[in-house]
Formats: structure tokens, sequence, C-alpha cells
């Protein structure tokens, strides 16, 4: 997983919001994204993902198989009002309860059902066609190359390129009937060079956002750091260009850029600068989720359904998750963007340092 890698629990891949007005700030988009909620369904995967940020399989299975009919029902009748359910962590649909979870979270009222995937398994329609039945809306498709050989390298999976690929073109099919194409794909050093072509790919495959997500530094990303992950300025130096590229064949290409430091993409236009979403999930009560949770807010984070047997959970967020591994500098204090910046990775931060991190001055 960790496509981007919302994290421990989520994440494939991360989504970008549904596109933003070209008018609308990074600033103003950031302090005014609404929360989703991720359930935990996956306890495994079938790729291999080189950069995966859910390294302790073992754990996350554990984690991940306590989710029941009677966990989905609760959790989505908690949230039947948020923005977005959307299923996530290892692979959801090598869960068979999948399409019995989609249609209990839409039975609670959930508006929108997504779900996190790299869609090999969409590659058999009647499997499809049992989701969308159920009430699936949104599709976050992991594609990490437009050939075989770049996302397999990456994958480390044989036959998933073309599984992949079938199961976009089978979502495709839909998109008359409402349904949304998104996909993830997480940048490294192998498919940098590649940016334009990933992205004219799969918009002729359908995708209506194709979101960069860049690695977090953990899990599998730190173990092979060195191999695979390219400086943040990098990055937006070959986003830029290519944008600027694409900007004069169509305006405002969908393609966003996240879980980047704002000060390093300035030469981004804003509306292709992106966030990784603000979420939470529920984990089982245990010694390793509660350590996440401040002292402070462990009490308001325990929730307890009704009745005997009713499930208990813990309230994770994503800063739970991240916050403790960024860091920032006193020179961030001074950038306009401080107020909305999460920071940069603590084992980024060993390799690269802070050299290109510049404080944007307030316009």
């Amino acid at each position: 997983m960790s496509d981007v890698a919302p994290v421990v629990a989520p994440a494939a891949g991360t989504a970008a919001p549904a596109a933003p007005a070209a008018a609308d700030g990074i600033e103003a988009r950031i302090a005014g994204q609404a929360e989703r909620v991720h359930i935990l369904t996956g306890a495994v995967c079938n790729n291999n993902c080189i950069f995966c940020m859910e390294e302790d399989r073992d754990g996350r299975y554990a984690t991940n198989s306590q989710t029941t009919d009677a966990t989905v029902r609760w959790l989505a009748g908690l949230h039947h009002d948020t923005e977005e359910v959307c299923f996530t962590s290892g692979e959801p649909t090598t869960n068979p309860a999948l399409p019995r979870w989609v249609k209990i979270a839409r039975d609670q009222g959930v508006r929108r059902v997504s779900v996190m995937t790299n869609a090999r398994a969409l590659s058999s329609e009647p499997y499809l066609r049992k989701l969308l039945a159920a009430g699936m809306g949104r599709f976050y498709v992991s594609i990490h190359g437009h050939t075989a050989k770049l996302h397999e390298g990456l994958t480390r999976t044989p036959d998933s390129f073309d599984q992949t690929v079938a199961g976009i073109k089978n979502i495709a099919r839909y998109k008359p009937r409402g349904i949304e194409l998104h996909t993830s794909t997480v940048v490294t050093k192998r498919n940098l060079p590649h940016l334009g072509d990933i992205y004219r790919f799969l918009r002729g495959l359908g995708v209506d956002q194709v979101v960069w997500n860049v690695m977090q530094a953990n899990g599998r990303a730190n173990t092979y750091f060195e191999k695979i992950f390219p400086t943040y300025t990098e990055i937006a130096t070959t986003a830029a260009a290519f944008l600027r590229a694409q900007g004069a064949i169509e305006r405002d290409p969908p393609a966003f850029l996240v879980d980047i430091p704002l000060c390093t993409t300035t030469a981004l236009p804003d509306f292709n600068r992106g966030y990784v979403e603000k979420y939470a999930h529920y984990e089982p009560p245990s010694a390793a989720s509660e350590q996440l949770i401040p002292a402070s807010q462990l009490t308001a984070r325990r929730v307890q359904g009704e009745g005997a047997d009713a499930p208990a959970a813990v309230r994770v967020t994503r800063g739970d998750l991240d916050d403790a591994l960024r860091a920032k500098r006193a020179d961030c204090a001074r950038c306009r963007y401080d107020g909305v910046c999460e920071g940069v990775w603590t084992n980024y931060l060993k390799r690269y340092g802070w050299d290109e991190f510049v404080p944007v001055p307030a316009p």
C-alpha cells in the first residue's frame, strides 16, 4: 500500500479532493477540506509494492481482521452524514465481505462509498457489477506506471499491470452512470521521468483525476529509501515542467501532486497542488492504537456501540499517525504555508536535510 499511504491503515492511495475550482487557493482548500472516514477491510494484499507503508503485515492483519458486519453497520451509521466512507487498507477486494459491507454502508445512509484498490479483482466485470449494485460510487485505483515493466517493477507482482488496466477499463465503462474513477501513482525515482506518459496513458483510459502521491518516508519506503525516493525538488520540478507543457493543450489538467511540502511546489499552479485527504479511521482498542492518541484525548476518542455485544473502537486520525514522524524547524514559522503545512518526514530529513525547504513569504 502506501501509495500514499494514507497510512498505517490506509492507504493505498490517497485521494485528491474532487477537482477544485481553478480560482481556489491551496491554503483555502486545505483549511476547508471535509474529513472522510476510512473503514479497514483488507487484511492481506495481492501486490508486494516496494514502497508499501504497511510493512508490518502481521500487525495489520490482526487489526483489520476484526472488522465485522456489525462494525461496518455501526461506523457507517455513526458517520452517515460524512462526505465519504472509504474502504481501505491492505487490498479491500481480497475480502469477500466487501460487497456486503458496501451495501450496509449505503443502507445506513452514507452518500458516497468509495474504495482504495489496485483494481486487479475488478478485471472481472461480474465482480465489479456486484460492487456497483451494492452502491460503490468512487474508485481510487493504484497504478504506478504506463507499462508492465515499470508498474510491476514497483509492485513486484507478475501480471498485476494487465489486471489493473483491465479493471480501470471496466470501471470507465460505468462512468456514464455517475461512477467516478481516480488513480493514485506513487512517485519514485523509477517512474518520475514518466509522469507525463503515465498521465496521458491514464486519461486515455478514461480516468477522471490522476493523483501523483509522494511517498511517505516510512515502512518499506524507508527501508529502500536510497533506491526509490527522489528529492522533493526533483519531483516538483518534473511535475511543473509537465503541467506547463500540458497546460498549453488542455485547461487545468486534472493531475494533482499530493503529500509534498508546499514550499517546494510554488512553481506549480495552485489548481494542481493537492493534499492527502483529512480522514479518521477506527481500530479495536489496543496498546498500539491507544499509544497513537494524546493522553488528554484518549477518553474522548474511545467509542462504544450500544448493547452488551456492541463493538468498541478507538478513533485514530491521520494527524495521530503522522505528527510524530514529521518535523518543522524555527524558520517554518516565517512561511505563509506554516498554518496548513504538516512538516517534513524525519526519515527524509536524515537523508536530504533542510536545504531545499525555503520559507515562502506572505503575498
